[in-house]
């Protein structure tokens, strides 16, 4: 096929239009043209998916689109290593892509996604979550509670510390966190992709991912990336029963319960939950 590029039209350019809009990369019109915006929008494919960027769609940008895949215009049949495949060639899941994560996760800068993406999809993987209710209750999960595709420590809020009072002080004397007093609430703030939080937590997970007290002796390993996606993955699997049958009802709201314990972040959970179902 011959190479698109500025000035080609027809309908192979309009094929492409789509492609390039349907994973997120938006070519400022569907014309049949290829102008700068569609231009602009193939640089910003190639920069993601690490090809060379010159804004011309040759033999590697069009495997990578998939624009000779019968499936193509469908967003989500992303195939063997590209499509936005993410920082590395051999994802454990081919079909979640950077691109697609990137339109879940819309304010999010894309270098964390490609970074962290391949790390939380392998320990979804190893703990068995690797079908597609349960990648979306993570991605969702890590959209309403880190919504910058990074594991954080929690803020000091209203939530967690009374005024004039020290951090967490909300947190130091519960009994449903395991928490022994001062400086537990501190110490076992949320943390991580998925906030883990509380003195139990951080004791159960940790051992249930190979740690065994190493979390007690130094929680701050939970922001740590490849801890922290394993975290995430130990999380849901152990609600994983009560989650699959919320999502199996339709119910987000529960489904988000379960891991939050209310309400918080429910619209940007359901709101990266909905994309993502649509998508893959």
């Amino acid at each position: 096929m011959p190479t698109l590029k500025r000035e080609s039209t027809g309908p192979e350019v309009t094929k492409l239009q789509q492609r390039l809009k349907d994973l997120g990369f938006d070519p400022n019109g569907i014309d049949e043209t290829f102008g700068k915006g569609t231009e602009d929008a193939v640089k910003a494919f190639q920069q993601a998916n690490h090809l060379e960027v010159d804004g011309k769609v040759g033999k590697d940008t069009r495997k990578a689109l998939q624009l000779d895949d019968a499936a193509a215009p469908g967003a989500g049949s992303a195939g063997d290593e590209a499509a936005g495949g993410g920082a590395t060639g051999s994802s454990p899941m081919p079909s979640v892509t950077v691109a697609i994560v990137r339109r879940m996760f819309p304010d999010t800068r894309v270098s964390n996604i490609e970074t962290h993406l391949p790390i939380v999809l392998q320990g979804l993987v190893d703990a068995g979550l690797g079908d597609k209710d349960m990648v979306l209750m993570a991605l969702g999960t890590i959209r309403a509670e880190t919504a910058g595709f990074v594991p954080i420590g929690e803020g000091i809020s209203h939530f967690n510390t009374d005024p004039g009072s020290h951090p967490f002080n909300k947190y130091d004397n519960r009994d449903d966190l395991g928490n022994r007093g001062r400086p537990d609430g501190a110490s076992f703030k949320g943390r991580g992709f998925v906030q883990l939080t509380g003195r139990a937590n951080y004791k159960e997970h940790g051992a249930a991912i190979g740690l065994g007290t190493q979390l007690i002796d130094d929680p701050e390993l939970a922001n740590r990336p490849d801890i922290a996606a394993k975290l995430l993955a130990s999380f849901i699997k152990s609600k994983e029963h009560a989650i699959r049958n919320a999502l199996a009802a339709g119910d987000l709201a529960a489904a988000r319960k379960l891991v939050n314990g209310g309400s918080h972040g429910l619209k940007d959970f359901e709101d990266a939950f909905n994309i993502g179902k649509r998508l893959l």
